[in-house]
């Protein structure tokens, strides 16, 4: 036990031992029944073990500490009193406090080393930390404060570079403010975001065009052309094709580990949802009608006598037409852009990306990896729940 505080100094006092209930009742009314004031507390429990702080002002006159103390001894559990003395100096500017989220399939002193000691290298004081599942631990939350000095994008990229050299969990660096927990629109790709495949490929493989097509595919991605020339000549080359093909691929389109586990909690905790994608809109229809998606917004395919004509209806849906919509609908639902989530794969997702409050590139190239708010590489689509800051328990009681 510490000395004997000055009365008018703040008291810290930290209670520990197994947890049961009714010992906050007890020593908040000890506290209470003297007319201390009650300046901070924090409480958490692990495997049954309490942690409880309390940080008081007490009464000039008062042998609180002692009645504390007796009743701790009745209760079973050990407490300590530590003066806390407050500083006189100016004020230090406040510090911006952020989130990191660790999402793997089992996190162990390894993995946390690895994220406390990049934070402690950017001089990030670790404040709380949250286990977000049960038993095993597979998603974390750490809340950090950066000081001003400090440049939280220099904090981000060095936390994705460790996440980029293991596949064995992802992290994800957010500003801890009031949009983070009240995201209301999740807007997505769909090939090889939503879905395992890129649709234009199994076309053109059914097709015998398959060569062509990635070479086409290939000079986009070297920027040798521009997306919508890429995607013109693509289509060109699928002239004449059975539209049966494309609905059978459609019916049958395979979902990204945990896209059906995030819809049916998103749609069920009252969020819209939306697919933009460069796809094709027989595909993205599909799949609006299959989960329970809001919108679908993707390329037309020209279709005559039952085949596809090698051209596509309507504005091609590239990347400035992405965010384009993105704006669009979180207007039409009067959603901020900070509400937003925006979640895709390629360079053309870029632009929406940006537009929105938190960006995700999921399991992308490492250039978009490098320009999004955060990536998903490791995990599936439903790590973007644990982002939102939703535990196993809560996702549990919403699928149930």
């Amino acid at each position: 036990m510490s000395n004997s505080p000055n009365p008018q100094e703040p008291v810290l006092v930290t209670v520990t031992g197994r947890d049961q209930p009714g010992i906050t009742a007890r020593l908040t009314g000890i506290l209470a029944k003297v007319g201390a004031a009650l300046l901070d507390i924090e409480q958490v429990v692990v495997h049954g073990q309490l942690t409880l702080s309390l940080l008081v002002r007490l009464p000039e006159t008062s042998s609180v500490l002692m009645e504390l103390l007796f009743a701790a001894r009745e209760l079973g559990v050990s407490l300590d009193f530590q003066p806390v003395t407050e500083s006189r100096s100016p004020a230090a500017p406040s510090p911006s406090r952020h989130v990191v989220t660790m999402v793997g399939r089992s996190l162990g002193a390894r993995e946390l080393h690895a994220v406390a000691e990049r934070l402690a290298q950017h001089n990030a004081n670790i404040e709380r930390v949250n286990q977000l599942s049960e038993g095993d631990p597979s998603s974390i939350e750490i809340h950090i404060a950066l000081t001003q000095d400090r440049d939280p994008e220099e904090l981000k990229r060095s936390l994705l570079a460790l996440a980029m050299s293991t596949s064995a969990f992802d992290v994800a660096l957010q500003r801890e403010t009031l949009y983070r927990r009240s995201k209301r629109l999740v807007v997505m790709d769909m090939d090889s975001t939503l879905i395992r495949i890129e649709v234009i490929d199994e076309l053109a493989r059914a097709y015998g065009v398959g060569e062509q097509v990635s070479r086409i595919t290939e000079r986009a991605m070297q920027g040798e052309m521009d997306y919508d020339e890429s995607l013109r000549q693509r289509v060109a080359l699928l002239k004449g094709l059975d539209v049966k093909v494309l609905r059978d691929i459609a019916a049958n389109l395979p979902l990204t580990e945990g896209a059906e586990t995030l819809i049916r909690v998103l749609k069920r905790l009252g969020y819209r949802t939306a697919i933009i994608s460069g796809g094709f809109s027989v595909a993205a229809e599909a799949l609006k009608a299959r989960l329970g998606i809001v919108y679908a917004h993707s390329n037309v395919l020209e279709e005559v006598d039952g085949k596809l004509t090698g051209r596509t209806l309507g504005p091609i849906v590239n990347a400035r037409r992405k965010a384009e919509l993105l704006e669009s609908i979180a207007q039409a639902e009067g959603i901020l852009l900070d509400q937003v989530i925006a979640v895709g794969d390629g360079a053309n997702d870029l632009l929406m990306l940006e537009r929105a409050g938190l960006g995700i590139a999921f399991r992308a190239k490492p250039k978009l990896r490098q320009a999004a708010d955060t990536s998903i590489s490791a995990g599936g689509l439903d790590t973007i729940l644990y982002l939102l800051g939703l535990t196993r328990r809560e996702l549990q009681e919403v699928m149930a």
